[in-house]
């Protein structure tokens, strides 16, 4: 049976009794709840014996002039969804409930790692991932906490918050779910018109093309390897997307410095496409 509820409270009391026997994951989400959330769950299921869906459109990881007031709110339809993938707890609190004073006057900084790739444009958007996933941590107390890897800049700065901040949490990143054309499965793709897309896969299909150069040994040097992420900019503009950034680095984000050997690199980018702004990204063995 799933059960959801709306105070920090309640929760706390509904799971207190299950910790001495049983392992406890969190799945976050901001609702709007798509397959690969779904799966999110699924893998949770895997690894604990309750699992509890959060549900909270957070306001802090909002910029100004971002979708703060249009991002999709359908608590109904994930509930539904939650109920038939047997997911045990949602919760779903205010805003209120969350900030009691808002803007919360703590703020949890990841510091340079949050301040590369969408950091450069969301400057503020990791800050308000840090106090939410930290308060949530602190409230639910899981065993396990499943992050998808489609957000990987995210699921970097979650593991650092995890090993800086002493949490006894075993993080797992879930694998990027796509639509049948390679489109990773975001809630904003609703944003997408018919046209756009149709169009967005190729946002994938570059980031493959870049991934088979790298494994060919393309990328020997520094400037080498800026050629092929400029050359791959220049072709998923000319698809109609505007890029924000398009970046290779190693897998914990570090810059990269060493080009023989071997060596694994993740190719991470994000683009404007009308007004949804698609990520993807894909880790590469050189």
């Amino acid at each position: 049976m799933t059960t959801t509820y709306n105070s920090i409270k309640s929760l706390r009391e509904a799971l207190k009794p299950l910790r001495a026997d049983k392992k406890i994951a969190l799945v976050p989400t901001m609702g709007n709840l798509h397959q690969g959330h779904i799966s999110l769950v699924k893998l949770a299921k895997q690894h604990a014996d309750i699992v509890v869906v959060s549900i909270f459109v957070n306001p802090t990881q909002f910029g100004v002039g971002e979708d703060l007031d249009s991002y999709p709110r359908t608590l109904e339809a994930d509930t539904e969804k939650l109920i038939e993938v047997e997911a045990d707890y949602i919760f779903a609190p205010t805003v209120d409930e969350m900030y009691p004073i808002m803007p919360p006057p703590t703020q949890v900084l990841a510091g340079s790692i949050s301040q590369m790739l969408c950091g450069k444009s969301r400057p503020t958007h990791f800050d308000g991932v840090g106090i939410v996933v930290t308060k949530l941590f602190n409230i639910v107390q899981p065993d396990v906490a499943i992050f998808g890897k489609k957000d990987y800049q995210q699921l970097a700065i979650i593991k650092q918050l995890v090993r800086d901040l002493s949490f006894d949490i075993q993080l797992i990143g879930g694998p990027i779910v796509r639509a049948e054309d390679g489109l990773a499965l975001s809630s904003r793709n609703q944003y997408l018109t018919e046209t756009e897309r149709a169009a967005a896969p190729e946002l994938h299909k570059a980031v493959q093309d870049l991934a088979v150069k790298l494994q060919s040994g393309r990328a020997t040097s520094e400037t080498a390897l800026q050629s092929l992420i400029e050359e791959s900019i220049t072709a998923i503009n000319a698809k109609g997307f505007k890029v924000d950034y398009l970046e290779v680095r190693n897998q914990d984000l570090t810059p990269i410095t060493e080009f023989a050997g071997k060596q694994s690199w993740v190719i991470a980018v994000a683009a404007w496409l009308g007004k949804a702004r698609l990520l993807d990204n894909q880790e590469v063995d050189i």
